[in-house]
């Protein structure tokens, strides 16, 4: 039995904002190493797998990019206002093909020349299945990481988010563009012969591709040939069934820290996606 001054030394306890969890790959085949960000505060997550967990919602919401105070969370993290003016938050961040730089109507065209303006890689991945997205270069493998999946694949290197917005809309006739997250979350992907799937779908979409290089050029949409890469997690063990937790209804939950998958919390009582709950000022006490 621990003593006292023992037990107290293993205890950590974090107030905070909260900002989506820091995963770093793992090194030599070891799982992802998570952590919690609150504040300015910062908990080592994988270290408590096994342990007792728990986050308190008091109710007060900050947003993420100006600060003020909000009674709700718009886009995950911002306050209403910012969610009408950010470029960040207009919808051609979610369908990149309907950029509209060039007519002159970007909310903010100096984000948009950092951001949107950037190489990006459209890739195939594997979290529930065989899902196509895309990302900017800067952002691999951190975005696969963010989805939970097990497995990812580069097929195309773009010059831009709406060129790359084009590829993936051509790919998204054949394969979807969405993760289950609940079976992300079972660990039931079954291992998929990525370089061959994306074979197959190169010869089926070979005309749109072609099309879209005439359009933009054979340098702006360049196909990679890279190995596959192997992503794990640490997990103790997988839910049978995935009970969501939910901080607007119950402020306060909690459980043993059961593992760690995309931007969720896997504990005994129910898993959380903490992303979700960007901006919520919580005590986290592990």
């Amino acid at each position: 039995m621990l003593a006292v001054t023992e037990s107290i030394a293993a205890a950590a306890e974090v107030t905070g904002c909260l900002t989506k969890m820091a995963i770093a790959p793992g090194q030599g085949g070891e799982p992802a190493r998570y952590t919690l960000r609150a504040g300015a505060s910062r908990l080592d997550l994988n270290e408590r797998l096994g342990k007792p967990l728990s986050l308190a919602w008091g109710g007060a919401i900050a947003c993420t990019h100006c600060g003020r105070a909000t009674r709700k969370s718009f886009a995950q993290g911002y306050c209403y206002p910012c969610f009408k003016t950010l470029a960040q938050c207009d919808t051609c961040i979610m369908k990149p093909e309907t950029c509209h730089f060039f007519a002159g109507t970007c909310r903010e065209p100096e984000w948009a020349e950092r951001h949107c303006f950037q190489p990006h890689v459209v890739y195939l991945a594997n979290a529930s299945g065989l899902k196509v997205g895309i990302t900017r270069a800067t952002q691999v493998p951190t975005r696969w990481l963010d989805q939970g999946a097990v497995q990812a694949l580069p097929i195309f290197a773009v010059e831009t988010r709406q060129q790359s917005g084009f590829v993936e809309m051509l790919f998204k006739e054949a394969v979807s563009d969405r993760t289950n997250w609940r079976a992300m979350l079972k660990g039931e992907a079954v291992e998929l012969d990525l370089p061959a799937e994306r074979d197959r779908l190169l010869a089926r979409l070979e005309g749109g591709i072609a099309r879209l290089q005439e359009r933009f050029g054979a340098d702006a949409i360049r196909p990679l040939d890279e190995a596959p890469v192997r992503l794990s997690y640490p997990v103790l063990e997988y839910p049978t069934k995935v009970v969501s937790h939910n901080l607007d209804k119950t402020p306060e939950v909690g459980g043993t820290l059961l593992g760690l998958k995309g931007q969720y919390l896997i504990l005994d009582t129910g898993v959380i996606n903490l992303r979700k709950y960007t901006g919520y000022e919580v005590r986290v006490v592990a």
